[in-house]
């Protein structure tokens, strides 16, 4: 039995997580057991008449348990908690984002690699059927991506890095995964009021992304569009009440494999461009 401990159990996620795992045993051989942050009431009530067992911080996950799931909100957080465990050789998937700078998201890339143990980070939009449907037509006659969804500047887990890497990762999935570099994108940006807009290119195509904060009773949807020579295809993108099982599927099939499912540069292309327009957006804001 492949046992699996959770960093960060104040975000939703980590439900489901256990739910998939435990509850509804979608993959055999996988198990939730333990969680990280005390007796906490929290996870008290996660715990509760199961076997979870409750630690205090993630070291304690070592020697324990066999795999771990960060869901800790703070993406800013993520290094400090995965490092230690990646370099020890144990299999981590980071919940979205995997960092919040480009030198965090290295450094966890460099634990991985120096262990070789399994990383996996993802966005959940990766998977919905409507980025899919964007995809079809492949690269070729891509002109223009555009992604729109809920996201703050001012979150207090970092920013637009706590919803805006939804937005990121979905472009970059219609564009076909191109490796971005860190610095190698010129992004514009614009804000005014609630709503926060970015442009760049990457891959030859151009890139809009907008941002716009959610309030008491409304969110925006995620919306995305592609523009191509011979066509305009637009989808909403809709995540269901299971949207977080890709990834753990994606987790599990790594930790089977012994291997990562996405190479470095994959992993970090979402931070080098979001790293782009959170430092173009707080330039803007001290002109």
């Amino acid at each position: 039995m492949t046992s699996i401990g959770f960093i960060g159990t104040e975000n939703s996620h980590t439900d489901h997580f256990i739910r998939f795992l435990n509850a509804e045993e979608r993959h055999p051989g996988f198990r939730a057991a333990a969680l990280v942050g005390g007796a906490s009431e929290r996870n008290a009530t996660l715990a509760a008449g199961s076997d979870l067992r409750i630690v205090e911080g993630p070291e304690d996950l070592l020697g324990t348990v066999d795999a771990a799931i960060i869901s800790t909100r703070d993406g800013a957080r993520h290094r400090e908690q995965a490092e230690p465990l990646l370099r020890a050789g144990m299999p981590v998937l980071v919940d979205k984002p995997l960092a919040t700078s480009v030198a965090d998201a290295e450094a966890i890339l460099a634990a991985a690699q120096a262990s070789g143990a399994p990383l996996v980070s993802c966005s959940a939009l990766r998977f919905v059927p409507q980025v899919a449907e964007l995809t079809e037509a492949g690269t070729n006659s891509l002109r223009h991506v555009s992604v729109t969804g809920p996201a703050d500047p001012e979150s207090p887990y970092s920013g637009l890095f706590f919803y805006g890497i939804h937005h990121v990762e979905a472009a970059l999935e219609i564009l076909g995964n191109p490796t971005v570099a860190p610095g190698s994108v010129q992004v514009h940006v614009h804000r005014e009021g609630d709503t926060t807009v970015a442009h760049t290119q990457i891959a030859g195509v151009q890139v809009t992304l907008t941002f716009v904060v959610p309030g008491d009773g409304h969110r925006v949807p995620f919306h995305a569009s592609a523009t191509r020579t011979d066509a305009v295809t637009a989808r909403e993108l809709t995540l269901g009440p299971d949207y977080n099982a890709p990834a753990l599927a994606r987790f599990v099939a790594a930790v089977d494999a012994g291997s990562s499912p996405t190479s470095p540069d994959d992993l970090l292309s979402p931070i080098a461009v979001l790293s782009a327009i959170t430092a173009a957006l707080e330039t803007k804001g001290q002109s």
